[in-house]
């Protein structure tokens, strides 16, 4: 009976050992260690549409993303004493009708938005990340009854800016798509 528990323990010890190197928590940023204060100015705005405030929001979304998920980074709207910048472009904006209902009336929409962002180190001078193509959609749908209309664009735009926001706060923080030097 003891060697059945003395086995049975020894099993458990080697089998979890076994796993310690499968989990590594991620505990410090894809960037540079020097890198301690990001600017993320206002975003451009290239869209032929001219929408209110989607550049504005895009920026505000990432600089409170990298406050939120940065471990210490510091976010500042100029590039004066930043030692990185975020820089993004809103490029399209498309917003369009997708399913009809019986009376040939648009009820759903899609809203696409193609951004690109460039993450240069200021210090290095460097590019450390660039995307000129990332897409995000949402879609909302409109209320049949007038009485109870609200538009649904706005909160939809936000939606995308989150998610564009923790799109790119990931990228840096876990390093991925991040140019390592080259030795």
């Amino acid at each position: 009976m003891i060697i059945v528990r003395v086995s049975v323990l020894l099993f458990l010890l080697v089998f979890v050992i076994g796993f310690t190197d499968c989990y590594k928590p991620v505990t410090n940023s894809g960037l540079p260690k020097h890198i301690k204060n990001i600017a993320v100015p206002a975003f451009q705005f290239e869209a032929r549409a001219l929408r209110y405030r989607v550049a504005t929001r895009f920026a505000e979304a990432v600089g409170k993303e990298v406050i939120k998920r940065g471990s210490g980074l510091k976010v500042q709207g100029t590039t004066t004493g930043a030692d990185a910048v975020i820089e993004g472009t809103i490029r399209d904006f498309s917003f369009t009708g997708v399913l009809l209902d019986r009376d040939g009336r648009a009820r759903v929409y899609e809203i696409t938005i193609v951004a690109a962002v460039t993450i240069k180190d200021l210090k290095e001078n460097k590019v450390l990340y660039d995307n000129q193509n990332l897409v995000f959609r949402d879609s909302f749908e409109f209320s049949s009854d007038p009485r109870t209309f609200f538009n649904e664009e706005d909160p939809a735009v936000d939606r995308m800016a989150r998610a564009f926001a923790e799109s790119v706060v990931s990228t840096i923080v876990n390093g991925m798509g991040v140019r390592k030097e080259k030795n």
